[in-house]
């Protein structure tokens, strides 16, 4: 290796930095087996009764099908929970609790990704930002004023086939209504943002106390196609964090910055093994 490698580049600023936080999108899960819905046919091969339908994930994911189909919409969603529950954080998230644990502030986490893997991998839940929800957090759909309900109690059960949910769907327990979980969808006028600020306001409140040019953001398969994570993390670049990014294609940084063209576990266990 070079003096300019990447990896190499990544070990040391990591190992320099007071504080870490990690930026994940989608293909941050790749590695624990969930599908990242890259495009419609990557969409379509983790569901192809939908590509079937002819519907992409944007059709899917969008809150007009409780409205008029509940149990096409928790179908999708349902399958989805099940999913998340069963999966198994890859140790990709264990490598990265490790840098924060060796950092004088620890770490925090902005992640697009509504599988709460970062929580079961043990990052401080009082220090992760889930940008777009959480499908652990179930809303209703009525607005009746219950606020935010914790899915945990709830079970739906899916059809293989036509990936239809079978009765009784999850219901309001203060006005018995539909309930649908509280992700940001796309057309989503309804979703309750309420948890993510208090998420943005804890977690500004630890940022605060630190030396923006003594964190580092380690970026784990965010694309640009939903730009989310990717615009926070170049946020904290501008003010003048270290910022490393991994992607698999599209590991291009601004100037200055550490871009590693691999998967996140891949290039996570090689900046361990490179650390200093």
């Amino acid at each position: 290796m070079t003096s300019d490698d990447p990896i190499r580049s990544a070990a040391r600023a990591i190992a320099a930095a007071d504080a870490l936080v990690v930026t994940a999108g989608a293909g941050m899960g790749v590695d624990s087996g969930l599908p990242d819905f890259r495009g419609d046919q990557g969409f379509w091969r983790a569901y192809p009764v939908y590509a079937k339908l002819g519907l992409s994930f944007s059709s899917m994911a969008n809150p007009r099908w409780f409205t008029i189909d509940p149990a096409f919409a928790w179908g999708f969603y349902g399958h989805r929970l099940e999913l998340y529950r069963r999966c198994v954080p890859h140790e990709g998230f264990a490598l990265l609790r490790g840098f924060g644990e060796r950092l004088r502030h620890g770490a925090g986490v902005f992640t697009s990704n509504v599988d709460g893997q970062f929580q079961r991998a043990g990052f401080a839940p009082e220090r992760i930002i889930e940008a777009h929800g959480s499908i652990h957090h179930l809303q209703c759909l009525a607005d009746c004023g219950v606020g935010l309900v914790d899915a945990a109690p709830f079970s739906v059960t899916v059809d293989p086939e036509t990936l239809r949910a079978a009765a009784p769907l999850p219901a309001c327990p203060r006005c018995k209504g539909l309930l649908r979980p509280s992700i940001l969808m796309f057309g989503d006028g309804g979703w309750d943002p309420t948890r993510g600020a208090e998420q943005e306001s804890r977690f500004d409140a630890w940022a605060a106390g630190i030396d923006a040019a003594k964190i580092v953001v380690v970026e784990c398969g965010a694309g640009t196609a939903i730009p989310t994570v990717r615009l926070f993390s170049e946020k904290l670049a501008r003010r003048g964090a270290t910022l490393i990014r991994i992607n698999v294609r599209e590991s291009e940084v601004p100037a200055g910055q550490i871009g590693i063209a691999t998967g996140a576990l891949a290039a996570l266990r090689a900046i361990t093994d490179a650390m200093p």
